[in-house]
């Protein structure tokens, strides 16, 4: 048999692969991580804009006093009040009932387990504006008033399948027989789940969360179908005040959003990896 020939392994002749090819794979990924940050460079340099008219879209210079005029807008503070809240309580009902989802889904088989995956993916591939207009047509049929609460139930409705296909797949890769070995060692299953199941899935509901937030805090179809005339969210005031002009607080508090889901992410990706060692 003759000798495997350089660049193979075991006899099989491999390809080595090209340094001009890597160098251009790994512009070509910068260059696309740049294309998305790009917008998100826009927002917070213009705000240190020091603009002198309504409309934040030139530069006219630097200043950081519009940090400490957040408070020139009233409506503005209440619309980011709105969307914390409603992203916060859809984000806890979101993730247990999510999680519980993910489990039965990942752990289980059961009758309608099938129609219960598709019923989650249209959920997630059915565009926003379908689900809008049937929410609002379930409220008004079942004469509920549309506001605050219809505003959380949507988004509810919308963000569960996310946590629930996030922690099923989690649950999919656990190692059952930990779990096994703890309730031979006299564990109870409240004892197993809390003390075994729970922490090793844990990266999956926080991602989930997360994601669950995130999809909330800046939703816009959903939300204006659903809010009524008394609730306004975040992004549905920024859509009312482009007709007259978006004033630089707009940006500041958009930084202020993105740097708080910067920091949620490291610390996450910080304990995660305390936690592996």
């Amino acid at each position: 048999m003759s000798a495997s020939e350089p660049g193979s392994t075991g006899g099989v002749r491999t390809r080595p692969r090209g340094r001009a090819g890597d160098r251009l794979l790994r512009v070509y990924v910068w260059l696309v991580i740049a294309w998305l940050l790009l917008p998100i460079a826009v927002m917070i340099v213009f705000g240190f804009n020091d603009t002198q008219s309504k409309s934040n879209v030139s530069w006219q210079g630097f200043t950081a006093k519009w940090w400490g005029r957040l408070d020139e807008y009233p409506q503005l503070l209440d619309a980011v009040d709105y969307s914390l809240k409603i992203a916060l309580l859809s984000v806890l009902v979101t993730t247990v009932l999510g999680t519980l989802m993910g489990l039965a889904l990942g752990r289980h088989r059961f009758r309608g387990q099938g129609a219960t995956n598709l019923m989650m993916f249209a959920a997630i591939s059915s565009p926003e504006l379908v689900m809008g207009a049937s929410l609002l047509s379930l409220f008004i049929s079942t004469g509920v008033e549309t506001g605050f609460w219809t505003v959380v139930i949507a988004h509810v409705l919308f963000s569960l399948s996310f946590v629930a296909i996030t922690v099923r797949a989690r649950v999919v890769g656990m190692d059952a027989s930990i779990e096994e070995a703890a309730r031979d060692l006299g564990a109870s299953a409240w004892t197993t789940f809390w003390r075994i199941t729970f922490p090793m899935i844990l990266p999956g509901v926080v991602a989930g969360a997360l994601l669950a937030f995130a999809l909330s805090i800046d939703d816009f179809v959903i939300t204006q179908f659903t809010t009524g005339g008394d609730v306004q969210t975040f992004p549905l005031w920024i859509w009312g005040a482009t007709r007259i002009g978006v004033p630089p607080q707009v940006n500041v508090i958009g930084t202020l959003i993105f740097a708080a889901g910067v920091a949620i992410a490291v610390l996450n990706a910080v304990t995660a990896r305390r936690r592996g060692t």
